[in-house]
């Protein structure tokens, strides 16, 4: 029969053809959601689609058979089409959200069913939630084995605990699944809250990779904030809670129909197998006073796990007043946020970010603005003879999208940088060193070999390390004192020997970036840094600041370039746009620049510089 049939993979970044899907989804009361790829039947030779589905990394979406093909082996067809699509992709374990109806077809192929809400089943193939919940097993084991230790150095919190647990009457075990973005005081205070009900808590962080912060970064944040509780684990996440997979409207942010449907499966998932592997009784959630969703997601946790045994506990969020925000100039009687904190990293306002955020998570939200700032800068568009969104200035090894993929690769290294600092003393050259070796090596990886940030690498990673011991020691950041560790720091390294920059130094004798540092970049915070925040409300902020960097820099790589004649026009030509800035003009530069081969990547790296150092005074 399938020999009068054919599958067609659709490119649905095609409005006709997306729209014709669309048709085909709501006529079966279904709709389009993101897939990477999506397949339809048709008869031989025709338009059309009798039969679709999408799929999305591993899972197996939108799926629709017509209903004069119902009970024919179409959908099984389609679907067998689709697994080994997945397979190919390199998928061990494919999952499906599909109507009640659709279950035979798939357990026909080896579905197992995980799941089930009214208006759908979640399904998947290959057995891994068994292999999941073996390893939840082990690690309920090992717990039980472990007992609270007695000894040691025993704070008053470790004492609360200690006393909260031993008046427990049953051995409560309890569980909070949170996406900590990033690790706040508010996390803090729920887990506190919550251990002290429990004999044992269990904080399982979410492991989707769709927020600001990446897994890893917020497992190692909620791991650090909460070592010093003693009878608390955290726990690997996994897509069998709160994930695309479980779960995407989580990550949507976004309520319909569908929502509910979702969420019952996620609850009823956890509670068929994530809880019973880990003997949990009792599951912790913050109380939302402000997002909608989560606020649902609550609800229906209340209703659906009581019915399986699993006890519900909401636990007031933490309420800071104005006090406790010490750098804020809003009104901000209100409840600790996660998002509240990420609009202020947004802003790139770091005290107020910092205020919201656990000690612990401090360094991550410092390499995040760092980050940002080298981002800034890569955006700013157009560029005088620097990569952009536009072309690639004066380089031939060079674009966006390199750049892009180098900075990505620093990140890592930036919070080892700021960790090394936030602590009593000042790292060691040979810590700061090894941390900017690895760092190097990673950006050459990403790279190929070009050299992209290496200068930039160097004076943001000072100031990283710099700016994070000063607020370790401060609670603010004390220029003078991130001048003075900057200055330290800098002069632990030694001169460089054989790179462009130091054939530049000691041919034409001007300062170098290591000298600069050194010195503390005393033009930066003289002249660039207030230029700069003059500009707050200026839509070419960053334009005219590069602008007044070339103008007054001494920038080594344009020496090297086109030596002083180059040096010198370049700063003419910039002086000049400033006083009579158009983005014309900039374009007419640019040409200029990439016409006689030069690139002011030391005002670039400065403008990187001065932003990050801007964003951590606020």
């Amino acid at each position: 029969m399938f020999g009068e049939y054919e599958i067609r993979e659709l490119p649905l970044s095609l409005e006709p053809i997306r729209q014709k899907v669309e048709s085909f989804l709501a006529d079966n009361a279904l709709r389009l959601e993101d897939v990477d790829v999506y397949a339809a039947v048709f008869a031989n030779g025709g338009e059309e689609i009798l039969a679709g589905g999408g799929l999305c990394g591993n899972t197996i979406k939108c799926v629709a058979v017509d209903e004069t093909l119902r009970g024919t082996g179409m959908g099984a067809k389609l679907i067998s089409h689709l697994v080994c699509l997945a397979s190919t992709k390199g998928c061990s374990s494919i999952k499906v959200f599909t109507k009640p109806d659709n279950v035979s077809i798939f357990s026909s192929l080896g579905f197992q069913t995980l799941a089930t809400a009214p208006q759908a089943i979640f399904m998947e193939n290959g057995g891994h939630i068994n292999d999941y919940c073996k390893d939840l097993k082990r690690l309920y084991d090992i717990i039980e084995k472990e007992a609270i230790p007695t000894d040691g150095n025993n704070t008053d919190l470790k004492n609360d605990c200690k006393s909260s647990v031993s008046s427990c009457h049953t051995k409560k075990r309890g569980i909070i699944v949170m996406n900590a973005n990033p690790f706040t005081r508010g996390h803090r205070y729920l887990v506190e809250q919550a251990a002290k009900e429990v004999a044992h808590l269990l904080v399982m962080v979410v492991r989707e990779d769709k927020s600001l912060f990446a897994y890893e970064e917020r497992k190692a944040m909620v791991t650090a904030g909460c070592t010093d509780l003693q009878n608390v684990t955290v726990c690997d996440g996994s897509r069998y809670v709160i994930s695309s997979d479980t779960f995407p409207t989580y990550f949507l942010k976004r309520i319909d129909d569908a929502t509910d449907t979702q969420i019952q499966l996620d609850l009823n998932l956890f509670a068929d197998h994530i809880a019973p592997a880990l003997n949990i009784s009792v599951r912790f959630v913050g109380s939302e006073p402000t997002d909608s969703l989560t606020r649902r997601y609550n609800q229906l946790m209340h209703k659906i796990l009581p019915t399986k045994g699993i006890e519900v506990r909401e636990i007031e969020r933490l309420q800071m007043d104005h006090t406790t925000y010490e750098h804020s100039t809003e009104n901000t009687d209100s409840v600790v946020s996660a998002s509240k904190l990420r609009k202020n990293l947004s802003e790139r306002k770091f005290l107020t970010a910092a205020d919201i955020a656990y000690p612990t998570t401090i360094p991550y939200i410092i390499a995040e603005l760092a980050e940002k700032a080298l981002h800034d800068e890569l955006e700013t568009t157009p560029k005088p003879g620097l990569v952009d969104c536009k072309d690639n200035g004066a380089h031939h090894d060079m674009d966006f999208l390199l750049m892009d993929k180098s900075i990505k690769a620093l990140r890592p290294y930036f919070v080892c940088l700021a960790q090394s600092g936030f602590q009593t003393d000042l790292p060691s050259y040979d810590e700061i060193r090894r941390i900017g070796v690895k760092a190097e090596t990673a950006m050459f990886h990403a790279t190929h070999g070009v050299n992209t940030y290496k200068g930039a690498l160097f004076a943001i990673g000072l100031t990283i390390v710099s700016a994070a011991h000063v607020y370790y020691e401060k609670k603010v950041i004390d220029i003078e004192l991130l001048r003075h560790n900057i200055s330290t720091l800098a002069r632990q390294f030694p001169k460089t020997k054989g790179t462009h920059g130091e054939m530049v130094v000691s041919h034409y004798h001007v300062t170098g970036a290591r000298e600069h540092a050194c010195e503390a970049f005393p033009q930066l915070f003289a002249q660039w840094l207030p230029f700069f925040g003059n500009c707050a409300t200026d839509p070419y902020r960053f334009h005219k600041t590069l602008l007044f960097i070339m103008y007054s820099l001494n920038d080594t790589n344009v020496f090297y370039r086109g030596g002083e004649k180059a040096v010198k026009e370049t700063k003419e030509r910039s002086g000049i746009l400033l006083k009579n800035f158009t983005l014309d003009g900039l374009e007419a530069m640019n040409r200029w620049m990439i016409q006689e081969n030069i690139s002011p990547g030391g005002s670039a790296d400065m403008l990187s510089l001065t932003a990050f150092i801007h964003s951590l005074q606020y």
